[in-house]
């Protein structure tokens, strides 16, 4: 499937395709022609080696593996085995199963929490191996470079042709705001609009809000994943993001301008806030299959913030039918 090619009667499976990223990539794709399989965790337990087979029978064009156990900072904590362990299951026994069904296209979706702690910023690929990730990510990036290097192997092994993305932070329509699980931007744009309409003074973040980030806005993600799974030769990493970075204490003034918060935030140093910086150099992705983010910073978070409003208006008007969204 590699070259200028569409998914114009492709049959496709994507695995966490019920989540954030997951459902505007199906959107993609079928807008693009491609027939999409996409179950729920619930319909299809990837931890479970036999419904990874069923899930690729018959055995489907390609296959793009974006479940994971994955969180912010607090829920990498609480939880650090559980997210190793079962990204690591999700991931190899979709591998086991594309070689069994001799699937012609896999793109696996990595993470910029793999690069080591301290790497030089823009995060280049080839410094992907230098050295052991921030704390708080370790368990779910290293899993995530482990199945970066099964996919090598198997292509080595058994031809299996997969390709390797490293996303960047996400953020867009469709984010998680639960604050137990959320990352920074959906839990800062709660906290901002609860805080604007109890008439709260001040918000809490976590850390001293000098850490740095860069961001990508979901439909440009989508974008470059199908892009990427038609072009990319072969599963040598590949950054997708949008270039530049922001202090958290920056970001959190900019999402305080969209949501109409006037007060002031608090950064609690005595908790963690992650990766000193974080920011991608995307100069492969562009020369390899030409992608570029389309979405600034400030309008993504417009858009989002948008969203959500709209999704909590939603909520109140119609409880039950809330609920029931929740629960799938």
């Amino acid at each position: 499937m590699t070259g200028n090619g569409s998914w114009a009667g492709k049959r496709v499976v994507v695995t966490g395709g019920t989540g954030f990223l997951g459902r505007h990539l199906v959107e993609r794709l079928r807008a693009d022609g491609a027939e999409v399989k996409a179950p729920s965790s619930s319909e299809c337990d990837l931890l479970v080696p036999g419904e990874a087979l069923k899930l690729l029978t018959p055995s489907p064009d390609a296959v793009f593996h974006l479940a994971a156990r994955v969180g912010g900072i607090g829920a990498n904590r609480r939880h650090p085995a559980t997210f190793f362990r079962d990204t690591l299951q999700m991931g190899l026994n979709i591998l086991e199963a594309c070689r069994e069904r001799r699937v012609r296209k896999l793109l696996q979706v990595g993470t910029v929490c793999s690069y080591p702690k301290h790497t030089p910023v823009p995060f280049r690929e080839e410094d992907l191996w230098s050295g052991f990730p921030e704390e708080t990510n370790a368990p779910y990036g290293i899993a995530k470079r482990a199945l970066l290097v099964g996919s090598m192997a198997y292509g080595e092994e058994f031809g299996l042709d997969c390709v390797n993305v490293l996303l960047l932070n996400l953020y867009g329509e469709g984010d998680n705001f639960d604050p137990g699980s959320s990352h920074v931007i959906p839990a800062l744009i709660r906290k901002c609009l609860e805080a604007k309409e109890s008439g709260v003074e001040a918000v809490d973040v976590w850390g001293d809000g000098t850490p740095t980030r860069g961001f990508l806005y979901v439909k440009d993600a989508a974008r470059g994943l199908s892009e990427a799974a038609l072009r990319v030769p072969g599963p040598e990493p590949i950054n997708l993001g949008s270039p530049g970075e922001v202090s958290i204490r920056y970001l959190a003034g900019l999402i305080a301008d969209v949501t109409g918060f006037s007060g002031t935030f608090r950064f609690d140093a005595s908790k963690p806030g992650g990766q000193p910086r974080r920011s991608v150099d995307c100069t492969r992705a562009e020369a390899l299959f030409g992608f570029e983010a389309e979405t600034g910073l400030e309008e993504g978070l417009r858009k989002t913030v948008e969203w959500y409003r709209a999704e909590r208006e939603r909520s109140r008007l119609f409880p039950d039918e809330a609920g029931a969204a929740a629960m799938s």
